[in-house]
């Protein structure tokens, strides 16, 4: 039977689906794909007859994944913390360099200072890192200005950078990230803030995708973070939480309550709040980055992850206090190094479950007929290679809806 004909046909290559239940990588019997206007049209067998396309692309060999996906970025700040870092080496408390201006706070004020178009400049670099790295949709979260004003800015900037570039960008409201100094005192009085002035403002203006909070003792209890949440929900927002990170707040159940997308950092969950997330749907996503510069002890079960099947996503946290990069091969490295996650979760983390914990699986993260074209195109000879290599990158190329 006629194939039918297609814009773009990539011959000569290796897949790695990642689709579940298969074969390792859900690795296929196949070795062509075709690609109409943005979507996968056609995946298969150049023996059993390939569809005519304009432009036919020889592969010689390489391996073809999904678009990596970078799930939970602070990529949009202003200023940086490296200073910081060199007096926290030469002994400094964390405590002495808050009093220096230091921490979050710093970010904070540089970012507030930042026009927009400065601050879409700053983060254009650190995208294009991510790009440059295979990346194909990235969560861009707000959550360094903690006003209305600033928040906005930096929604626009992260909605800005989706516009210029090859990229899908989502964006997450994370007002709930830290107290400002305006509200020093009275977190109380910022989460109504949040909660009835900037989350509907924010959302009447259509730049959020999800909101996000911070649960734990140095930012925000899960009775306040409830009350957000039920104000996301009556707007029909997707909802995500840092839990779990420094010590057991109850976030990670709290947030399967609520069917959030994602519960992420979680080096202090335990098993009833595991079961909760499995119940719900809700993705663990890992984040070895902040756990490695932090020098924390306490890692993530992912022993328990595993056995309650609750998906587990990798995302870089590219942010300026704690896990300053933008390469997503090097996460999945430490998260094998460190955490003991299998090459093969490493990668699904960047993909399908990554995926997942955005709400996109039905357009991204596997290598499937009526999908997003978003294709990263490797130079390896096994996709092994992506997780054993620490931070190397050999990418051949990349696709982004088709182009």
């Amino acid at each position: 039977m006629a194939k039918a004909a297609c814009d773009r046909l990539f011959i000569n290559a290796h897949f790695a689906t990642m689709t579940p239940g298969g074969e390792p990588y859900g690795a296929i019997d196949a070795d062509a794909l075709a690609v109409t206007g943005d979507r996968i049209s056609w995946l298969g067998l150049a023996e059993d007859g390939l569809p005519d396309a304009p432009e036919v692309i020889d592969l010689e060999g390489r391996w073809i994944t999904p678009g990596l996906i970078d799930c939970h970025t602070h990529l949009v700040y202003a200023g940086n913390r490296a200073q910081e870092f060199e007096m926290g080496l030469n002994g400094a408390t964390y405590e002495e360099i808050a009093a220096k201006g230091g921490g979050i706070l710093s970010t904070v004020m540089a970012t507030r200072e930042a026009s927009e178009s400065d601050l879409a400049a700053e983060s254009q670099t650190r995208l294009q890192a991510l790009i440059s790295a295979g990346v194909t949709t990235v969560e861009i979260k707000s959550g360094y200005g903690l006003d209305l004003e600033n928040e906005v800015k930096m929604l626009e900037a992260a909605k800005h950078l989706g516009e210029i570039n090859p990229v899908r960008v989502l964006k997450t409201f994370l007002g709930a990230h830290a107290l400002p100094p305006e509200f020093a005192g009275d977190s109380d009085g910022y989460m109504a803030k949040v909660i009835h002035e900037m989350l509907p403002t924010i959302h009447a203006l259509g730049l959020v995708d999800a909101i996000d909070a911070f649960c734990e003792k140095i930012a925000f209890s899960e009775d306040q973070v409830r009350q957000l949440f039920k104000a996301a929900d009556r707007m029909n927002i997707p909802v995500k939480i840092h839990a779990e990170q420094l010590s057991n707040q109850r976030g990670a159940e709290l947030a399967a309550h609520f069917r959030a997308l994602s519960a992420d950092h979680l080096e202090y969950i335990d098993e009833k709040a595991v079961k909760e997330m499995a119940r719900a749907g809700t993705v663990a996503v890992i984040l070895p980055g902040a756990f490695y510069y932090l020098r924390e002890t306490q890692k993530p079960p992912i022993k328990l992850f595993r056995e309650h099947g609750v998906p587990m996503a990798l995302a870089t946290d590219c942010n300026p206090g704690s896990s300053p990069t933008t390469n997503p091969q090097l996460m999945m490295n430490m998260a094998a190094v460190l955490f003991r996650l299998t090459p093969e979760e490493a990668l699904a983390g960047f993909t399908r479950n990554a995926a997942k914990a955005l709400g996109l699986s039905s357009e991204i993260g596997t290598l499937e007929v009526g999908k997003q074209a978003d294709l990263a195109i490797w130079d390896i000879e096994h996709p092994s290679e992506l997780t054993q290599a620490i931070g190397s990158n050999p990418l051949y190329s990349r696709i982004f809806g088709g182009q």
